[in-house]
């Protein structure tokens, strides 16, 4: 049923994003997976937690940006401090969503704010109607493929004596943080305009915090890049001339998702590909894809490229930094 669910949640929501037209309705079609694929039942904190991220964010982004661009140092200053925030959020498990998708989305419109052609209210309010649009569509989905109910107890819950390891958690605070200002630097010295998908890769390897994690995403962000981009390739060479068909556009789309949502469902390692996939097989199709006037083939193509080299810079950054940290945040039984 969890392969139904999200199936079913990610081509509602690009169906949905096709009829009104939104100009970011990937999201539509992505967050219902990333709510779906965290839960087997309804939760209704994970949609708070979501919907509060992305409208306090982008209101945190519209406010520094409208009344500190024309100061670039102040800007910075105001950008690390909230940057910081969405790290130390990211270390706790109950705000972990509320905190990577206030630094995936906060970084993408301080990008894209910088340049002129962008309109950041178009795109806040787009990106709030997305949020709002996955409660329903993932309520929906509960409950046309709802979980069947087991007989086995609940596993017994876990202990919180556990021991805090602060300094771990400083260090992975300050390495989530040093990248993200890293990669804000960057983006806001250098011309990429059309580099959407390689800055959400930095993030997106960014994601777990830790050294061995980031690797293994970065492993992972590729392999699920590949499949997503050759699965977007097939469909555009596959339907052809009859790509401009919205229904056999979405028909041939869910026939892709439904591979990749049944290897979400199944969690561990190819959950992680899957969701790469379906993120590299859903951006191209909705932003590079304009109906009888352009394809989206060479789109894919750059797609792939740019990730590539953004997970493979990115990780040299996060070892170059973790290291650095070990050396500087030690433990008081460390020696130096």
């Amino acid at each position: 049923m969890k392969t139904m669910r999200i199936w079913f949640g990610c081509v509602l929501g690009l169906a949905i994003s096709m009829i009104f037209g939104w100009s970011y309705g990937f999201f539509t079609a992505l967050l219902p997976i990333m709510v779906l694929m965290n839960t087997n039942r309804w939760t209704p904190s994970i949609i708070i937690q979501l919907i509060v991220g992305i409208v306090w964010t982008t209101l945190q982004v519209t406010v520094i940006s409208g009344f500190l661009q024309p100061y670039p140092l102040l800007m910075t200053v105001a950008v690390g401090l909230m940057l910081l925030g969405k790290c130390i959020a990211m270390t706790n498990p109950k705000t972990y969503l509320f905190g990577f998708s206030g630094l995936l989305i906060g970084s993408i419109m301080f990008n894209f704010g910088s340049y002129t052609g962008f309109n950041i209210e178009d795109f806040s309010i787009t990106l709030w109607m997305c949020g709002l649009v996955t409660a329903p569509i993932t309520a929906l989905a509960y409950f046309l493929f709802p979980e069947p109910i087991s007989e086995q107890p609940a596993p017994p819950a876990a202990s919180n004596t556990q021991r805090v390891d602060r300094i771990g958690m400083l260090r992975q605070t300050a390495l989530g943080w040093i990248v993200a200002m890293i990669a804000f630097l960057l983006f806001q010295f250098g011309d990429l305009q059309d580099s959407l998908s390689a800055q959400a890769s930095i993030f997106i390897v960014l994601a777990p915090m830790t050294l061995i994690g980031s690797m293994a995403v970065a492993k992972i962000r590729i392999t699920g890049t590949f499949l997503g981009c050759l699965a977007g390739m097939i469909i555009q060479l596959g339907l052809y001339t009859w790509i401009n068909n919205g229904l056999l556009f979405l028909m041939a789309y869910a026939i892709a998702a439904g591979f990749f949502c049944r290897w979400i469902a199944q969690g561990s390692i190819k959950s992680s590909i899957a969701f790469s996939a379906m993120s590299a097989l859903t951006v191209p199709l909705t932003t590079a894809l304009v109906p009888e006037k352009k394809d989206a083939f060479f789109s894919i193509l750059y797609r792939f490229s740019s990730i590539f080299v953004a997970v493979v810079l990115t990780s040299l950054v996060i070892w170059i930094t973790h290291h650095f940290l070990v050396r500087v945040i030690k433990a008081p039984n460390e020696q130096f």
